[in-house]
């Protein structure tokens, strides 16, 4: 059954729940008229990355988010008399305002759909970056940060699940480690861009990926699943069509998320004490354990603030050494991206840990000898390069793995019915457990320059060690440590 033969030639598509303007609405004498213009997009895999490609702008505006503090330190703390924690402050807040989007991007993302979704999440990051730009006082600079961090908090969570939805099941894992390798994108941006011009023009500059991702949606399909969840089957049959392409038949597919949604009841109102079901635990306490254990390596203390710990390496040229480690993050994850699917998803992460174990290892006892040798001998500049490799290699790793992986399982494993709450717990707590580290890392390094290294070195053993470990481990959840091992049990057992 092709869905031309469904609809018949002269029906208009029907309008999704949120009406956009899509491309795919038009009925077939307008269609006709456009001819070549849109005969491009009917094949179906050119369908799915135009789609991706568009929604990718909002991960690159989380990976803008993350970097800017990075190149902008020095400038920002002289122009506006910051201290360092003022300044720690200003980076980690970021966080907060994304735990509170979070926490709301669940249902803002149940409610009104995928796209409505990302919409709304992109007017908060452009207020927030203009009142950067204009800040005269610590206050307009905190303000703006927790906008910018609204936004990516929703953007975090919402972008993973449309791409797991709308992907045909074998580009499910290539096509969903592209969120991470858009996140990747915008720190380089930030990091090169930060080379060229000063902070204030550096906050206008991250306008630009919401100025587009909001025109750009109107041109992409609302996610077949969300349209199928929400009843709306005409509709959702028309996506799911443009999404294969028009000549493509799609009645199985059809039939699978059908049967999928039955299962799990379309409309039904999912609250906490739901989640204590047998049937929800695991899926929450795997999404909730991977997006955790993710922050819990230190990363984001290292992507927030790599010019400072360039600086503290003794690397002359920090900023650039900087961008360097932006531009190797890029194809790190875009190997990621290409091996995801044919390696797997437990085997990287299992390399990813190893390798982050004892690059971290390295880069802290590195640290800690350069405060014990002498700044003149030939030692302690051997420890600066030493450092600075271990720091290059540990971002290796996590992109390798750590990185993109825990997105894309979250969005796959969590049933329809609660991928909205489970969800938003999940995304809040990666991001409670970056405020931490972004809020201490700066601080920690004004302290003792290998001391988070140690820290999450220590997690990354036990995440080694303990990969075979018994599944009684779960009880142990709320102890930091043993918790860590969660992270190689979960995937002991769910790991393809």
């Amino acid at each position: 059954m092709s869905f031309r033969e469904d609809s018949g030639e002269g029906r208009d598509l029907q309008k999704p729940f949120l009406h956009t303007g899509s491309w795919y609405k038009m009925g077939s004498r307008q269609s006709s008229i456009m001819g070549s213009s849109t005969q491009v997009m009917r094949d179906g895999s050119v369908s799915v990355l135009f789609c991706v490609l568009i929604v990718a702008l909002g991960p690159i505006q989380f990976g803008f988010t993350s970097g800017y503090s990075s190149p902008t330190q020095g400038a920002i703390v002289r122009d506006l008399k910051l201290t360092v924690s003022e300044f720690s402050l200003f980076g980690s807040l970021s966080n907060v305002g994304a735990m509170v989007g979070a926490i709301a991007s669940g249902q803002i993302a149940e409610y009104i759909g995928r796209k409505g979704s990302l919409m709304i999440a992109a007017i908060p990051n452009i207020i927030g970056w203009l009142a950067i730009s204009f800040a005269k006082d610590s206050s307009f600079l905190f303000m703006g940060r927790l906008l910018e961090g609204f936004g990516v908090g929703i953007i975090s969570y919402v972008v993973p699940v449309y791409i797991a939805e709308i992907a045909p099941e074998n580009m499910r894992g290539s096509l969903g480690s592209v969120n991470q390798l858009s996140v990747t994108i915008g720190i380089l941006l930030a990091y090169l861009l930060g080379l060229f011009v000063n902070w204030r023009v550096l906050a206008i500059l991250g306008i630009l990926p919401g100025t587009v991702l909001i025109p750009g949606l109107f041109f992409i399909p609302e996610s077949p699943r969300w349209l199928a969840k929400m009843g709306m089957t005409d509709e959702f049959e028309t996506s799911l069509q443009v999404l294969r392409g028009f000549e493509t038949d799609i009645s199985v597919e059809v039939h699978e998320i059908k049967r999928s949604v039955a299962s799990t009841g379309k409309r039904v109102a999912i609250r906490f004490a739901d989640l204590k079901r047998k049937r929800y635990w695991f899926p929450l306490m795997v999404g909730i354990g991977l997006l955790v254990l993710q922050q819990l390596t230190g990363i984001n203390g290292v992507l927030f603030y790599s010019t400072t710990i360039f600086a503290n390496a003794g690397i002359s040229s920090s900023d650039a050494a900087t961008v360097g480690l932006g531009a190797i993050q890029v194809i790190a994850t875009g190997i990621a991206t290409w091996l995801v699917d044919k390696s797997g998803r437990r085997l990287l992460l299992i390399i990813s840990s190893s390798i982050m174990t004892v690059s971290l290892l390295i880069v802290s006892i590195a640290f800690y000898l350069e405060g014990v040798v002498s700044e003149d001998s030939h030692l302690y500049n051997i420890l600066g390069i030493l450092s600075v490799v271990g720091l290059v290699v540990m971002v290796i790793g996590f992109s390798l793995g750590l990185g993109p992986i825990p997105w894309l399982i979250m969005s796959e494993i969590l049933p329809v019915n609660i991928k909205g709450l489970a969800g938003s717990i999940a995304t809040m707590g990666n991001w409670l457990i970056s405020w931490v580290i972004t809020m201490t890392a700066n601080l920690l390094l004004n302290w003792n320059s290998g001391g988070e290294g140690v820290s999450a070195c220590v997690m990354h053993v036990l995440i080694a060690c303990q990969y075979n470990a018994d599944l009684s481990v779960y009880r142990d959840i709320y102890n930091l440590y043993s918790g860590s091992c969660l992270y190689c049990c979960f995937y002991s057992v769910v790991g393809p």
